[in-house]
C-alpha cells in the first residue's frame, strides 16, 4: 500500500487536493475528523485532558467544550504544548489503527491528511509526504474572502505555522494550489503516476 501524508498551510487548499485523491481512488484518513473522535467522552484522551485541564473544560451535554479548552491553550503557549503531548500520540495510534485497517482490506493508496503532520511527528506513519502550498498573499485572500477575518488576523494565522519552505523542505511532492482547480487534479493525477521512491 502506498501511504502519502498531505499537509499544507491554512487557505492551502489540502481539502480540494485531498477530493482529487479521493477521485483517484486513494482512501484518506482526514486527522481532524480523528482528533474530534479522540475527543469523545468515554476515551483515554477524554479523561487525560479533563484530568489535566479540570472540569471546566466538560460542557453541559458531557463532551468536551473546545472553545472554553481554546480559551486556555491559545492564551498561552504552554499549555498548547501540554495539550498537543496529550492528544497527537494518541491521534498517532488511532491513524495507525486505520492505516493496517486498509491495508488488510487491500487498499492501494492511503492518504493521511493533516495540516500539523510535520509539527506532530506523524511522518513516519507515511511513506512520502506531498505539500500543499500558495503564497501568502493567496492565502490571506482566502482568509479574508472565506473566513470573514481581517488582513492582520490572517496574516497571524499563516505565520503562526511552518512556513512553505519548511514544509517543502519534508516533501517528495509540492503542489502549488494557487491556480485552478483543474491543474491541482492535474498535478495529484501526475503525482499518483509517478513512482514513489
Amino acid at each position: 500500500m502506498r501511504v502519502i501524508g498531505l499537509t499544507g498551510g491554512i487557505a492551502a487548499g489540502k481539502s480540494t487536493v485531498s477530493e482529487a485523491l479521493r477521485e483517484q481512488g486513494a482512501a484518506v484518513i482526514d486527522a481532524d475528523k480523528v482528533g474530534h473522535e479522540a475527543y469523545q467522552p468515554g476515551t483515554g484522551t477524554f479523561q487525560a485532558l479533563v484530568a489535566h485541564f479540570g472540569p471546566a473544560i466538560v460542557a453541559a451535554d458531557g463532551s468536551i467544550d473546545r472553545r472554553a479548552l481554546g480559551g486556555i491553550v491559545f492564551a498561552d503557549p504552554t499549555k498548547r504544548e501540554e495539550l498537543q503531548a496529550i492528544v497527537w500520540p494518541r491521534m498517532k495510534e488511532m491513524m495507525r489503527g486505520r492505516l493496517a485497517e486498509l491495508r488488510d482490506a487491500g487498499t492501494a493508496v492511503a492518504v493521511i491528511e493533516a495540516a500539523v503532520l510535520i509539527e506532530a511527528a506523524w511522518t513516519d506513519l507515511v511513506e512520502e509526504v506531498w505539500v500543499v502550498q500558495v503564497p501568502e498573499s493567496i492565502a490571506v485572500e482566502r482568509l479574508i474572502s472565506r473566513n470573514g477575518f481581517s488582513e492582520a488576523d490572517a496574516l497571524a494565522r499563516i505565520r503562526a505555522q511552518l512556513t512553505n519552505e519548511q514544509r517543502a523542505a519534508h516533501a517528495r511532492i509540492v503542489i502549488d494550489n494557487s491556480g485552478a482547480i483543474e491543474q491541482a487534479r492535474a498535478k495529484v493525477r501526475e503525482a499518483l503516476a509517478a513512482t514513489p521512491r
